[in-house]
């Protein structure tokens, strides 16, 4: 690992390193404020009168909204300026990421073709890519590269799909982090764009999706409502699925399906091997519920599972036959083979029966299926030799994350595989020889992990349930209270967190640093039911369950409040901001990315609509009780010594809108009596995150570190320079 020599240590620059070392004792954070009157404006529901003195705040294009982010990042800058550490921080994540191999990922394969996205810094993107094999060495060729077509790393590859021969790659493209894509084409030898460009197949509130027919001459996709066709409030909604040849314009596309879908439907859509099937997987916004639709060669389609049914999950076999993941009567999930030419529901038999786990990925292949199983987080992988219900367990990595699983042919597989410890890499396994090989497409890192160990322990949350954590420690680590410790959490949609490998978390290790994760409620990681416990009504399990994990922490000796830090992102920043409203004393720092704070205005924003099916609504009375029971923004109080907090964002944010970062920090400055820092960030060329470019990335990151090591009294000095 590089890491910046140490400075001479002159005795005037220890004393003020002394002073920022000690949390009691940190230098005030002397920053100018930022004006922000309120504006009361009182708002009903249900007969209750809610004054909201910041709604001003939700209108970006306002010359006093603009003047207001423009004198909060500049405060932000002002705090950062007097960090000496800061700028080293930036130099070593930049120099770690630049010495990592190279990461492929969204593996596909067609007709022996073998497609990926390649990303290796100092590239601010991903790039995609064609491969040789999966043999040593990876020899690969570019098909589409970002950086080079936007010299800025803003534009960004948002999905792509290749043609069932491989001779072309259908690629969507975003800007600015915006995920707002138009669907380009490219000759998947040459490189060469082809002249056919499909806008508005991509949009962050639904998605986008596509899949090519048989012979690749034509293309399903994913379409948003163009201008004029829908009013202004529902142009981003009801996603339809429509039809191009190309060569035509994209005028002369024609639609497919999707005017019964509901307005706020997410379509998915994958073809069969051979091209002649067509699959659209409709979710009901974002609260795990889908319905599924197969269209048939001769272009009739056939609604196969309604959104009660429990089938979350579908997938094409080579067989034959389409397979489903059913969580109907199975909370942990059940595989059921359902024969294409009679597909009935009523007629599938279970191929892979509910097991100790909960089902995550499965893949068919010719003679057995494969699946992935989730233990409260790691996973184990499976295979179900065919008309047999007793699984083989292949082996993989311990406290370990399986993704990616597909079978491209015979009954080989091929799966990657990360760890907390271990970087990502993938592998093949082949039943006839019971044999895991790895591939070429395997990740080095230059930190080493091996003095680290992970400690899986279970905090007790308000009403008994056992809460699991994963702590990232050095190995002997001494539980004396006094280690700088960050927990991180989620809590939602059903998404797990499960085991990943990051080789820039080294900087907090070598900073003494621990590092937990903790598996909430409102995550998938035990089921359905672990979900359901912290979605609607139940979501105050989730802050329940996150308390308890930080107190668990604290009561092990692992840390003390005044060396804890929390930090969500997106859901999770939800829960940082219900966590420092409801329990401001056991933390000193929090981190909240793109977060929701405002429950009772979130679902007024086009992707806050499809977030009711996992938050709720205010128009339900009940749902109302249970939102503004724990809305972060509404339960900030005046005089209340909040933690350090700092709240980041992007101008270009679809799935959460940065007036709620906005709102959420000019609340908290006002209301705080501590003296500890409320930091509002704003990044005017990113999004949610997601196709950030590389540069925006590692900028927040050093943000997000110097912030923690000033607050939890880390001795940084390392990171200086003179």
């Amino acid at each position: 690992m590089s890491t910046p020599n140490r400075p001479a240590p002159f005795l005037a620059k220890r004393f003020v390193l002394l002073l920022a070392l000690l949390p009691q004792l940190a230098l005030p954070a002397v920053l100018p404020s930022v004006p922000a009157p309120p504006q009361p404006v009182t708002n009903f529901y249900h007969g209750t009168a809610v004054v909201d003195g910041y709604q001003w705040l939700e209108t970006a294009s306002a010359p006093a909204v603009r003047e207001w982010t423009r004198l909060q990042n500049e405060r932000t800058g002002a705090y950062y300026a007097r960090l000496p550490y800061r700028d080293g921080l930036a130099q070593q994540l930049e120099q770690l990421r630049g010495e990592e191999s190279a990461r492929y990922y969204s593996l596909q394969e067609r007709k022996g073709r073998i497609f990926a996205l390649r990303f290796k810094p100092p590239a601010q993107q991903p790039v995609l890519v064609r491969l040789a094999s999966l043999a040593a060495p990876a020899l690969w060729r570019a098909v589409f590269d970002p950086n080079a077509y936007d010299s800025d790393g803003t534009t960004a590859i948002d999905w792509y799909v290749a043609s069932p021969d491989g001779r072309r790659v259908a690629v969507c493209l975003s800007e600015g982090g915006s995920e707002q894509g138009a669907l380009h084409f490219f000759d998947a030898d040459t490189g060469r764009k082809l002249a056919d460009e499909i806008p508005r197949v991509q949009y962050p509130t639904g998605g986008g999706s596509a899949a090519w027919t048989a012979d690749g001459t034509s293309i399903f996709y994913t379409r948003y409502p163009h201008p004029g066709e829908r009013p202004e409030a529902d142009i981003n909604f009801y996603q339809q699925v429509w039809f191009h040849r190309l060569g035509s314009p994209f005028g002369d596309d024609h639609y497919a399906i999707g005017k019964e879908f509901p307005r706020i439907a997410e379509i998915d859509l994958e073809a069969s091997a051979d091209g002649h099937w067509l699959l659209a997987t409709v979710a009901n916004g974002d609260g795990g519920d889908f319905a599924h639709y197969l269209r048939d060669s001769a272009g009739q389609w056939k609604q196969l599972t309604r959104f009660e049914d429990g089938v979350k999950r579908a997938k094409f076999g080579r067989d034959g036959a389409l397979y489903l993941l059913s969580r109907q009567g199975a909370p942990r999930g059940q595989v059921l083979r359902l024969p294409l030419d009679t597909p009935d529901l009523a007629k599938a038999a279970v191929a892979a029966p509910e097991n100790r786990g909960v089902v995550q990925e499965f893949a068919p292949g010719d003679r057995g299926l494969y699946v992935v199983s989730l233990l409260g987080g790691p996973s184990e992988l499976l295979y179900y030799p065919r008309g047999n219900t007793r699984p083989r367990h292949i082996p993989t990595l311990p406290v370990s994350t399986v993704a990616g699983l597909d079978s491209w042919h015979s009954d080989e597989v091929v799966f990657g595989n990360v760890s907390y410890l271990k970087p990502f890499a993938w592998f093949t396994y082949d039943p006839a020889a019971n044999k895991v090989s790895r591939t070429a497409l395997s990740m080095t890192s230059p930190a080493d992990f091996d003095d680290l160990e992970v400690a899986r322990e279970f905090a007790t949350s308000k009403d008994g349930t056992r809460v699991p954590l994963n702590i990232l420690r050095k190995k002997g680590l001494k539980l004396d209270g006094r280690n700088p410790t960050l927990l991180y959490g989620y809590g939602g949609y059903g998404n797990s967190l499960t085991p990943g490998f990051d080789s820039t978390r080294r900087v907090w290790f070598d900073a003494g640093g621990v590092y937990a994760v903790a598996n909430l409620r409102g995550g998938g990681e035990y089921g359905e039911q672990w979900h359901k416990a912290g979605n609607l009504t139940q979501k105050q399990h989730v802050f329940d369950d996150f308390i308890a994990a930080a107190e668990h922490l604290i009561r092990r000796r692992y840390t003390s409040p005044s060396r804890l830090a929390v930090e969500g992102a997106s859901n999770g920043g939800l829960l940082m901001g219900a966590f420092l409203t409801q329990r401001p004393d056991l933390a000193r720092a929090v981190v909240a990315r793109v977060g929701i704070y405002d429950m009772l205005r979130v679902e007024l924003d086009p992707n806050g609509a499809f977030n009711i099916t996992e938050f709720g609504t205010v128009k339900d009375p009940a749902q109302f009780k249970a939102l503004f029971g724990y809305s972060p923004f509404h339960h900030v109080r005046d005089g209340v010594k909040y933690p350090a907090v700092l709240l980041s964002t992007g101008e270009n944010d679809g799935r959460v809108n940065p007036a709620q970062s906005r709102k959420m920090a000019a609340r908290l400055q006002a209301a705080t009596a501590s003296d500890l820092p409320v930091l509002f960030r704003s990044t005017a060329s990113a999004g949610h995150g997601i196709g950030s470019a590389l540069k925006h990335r590692i900028a927040e990151q050093a943000d997000i570190l110097a912030f923690l090591f000033d607050q939890l009294g880390v001795d940084a000095s390392r990171w200086e320079f003179q």
